[in-house]
């Protein structure tokens, strides 16, 4: 699992992701949310991988 800064652009990937969530509702966003990660983690392919991946998000410190 990559921890560290692996994408090319990712302030313009971070400013695509909030253009795709304007105007949508909370119940929308959460539905975009859910099939993106659907969609990359098929990208990814890899459950060991993934299973790390979700173990890592849930672990993180809340941001302050």
């Amino acid at each position: 699992m990559k921890t560290t800064l692996n994408l090319q652009d990712a302030d313009g990937f971070y400013e695509q992701l909030l253009d795709a969530h304007q105007g949508l509702t909370k119940e929308q966003s959460d539905l975009l949310n859910a099939r993106l990660i659907l969609l990359l983690a098929n990208q990814l392919g890899d459950a060991k991988v993934l299973r790390e991946c979700i173990e890592a998000a849930r672990n993180m410190p809340a941001s302050s």
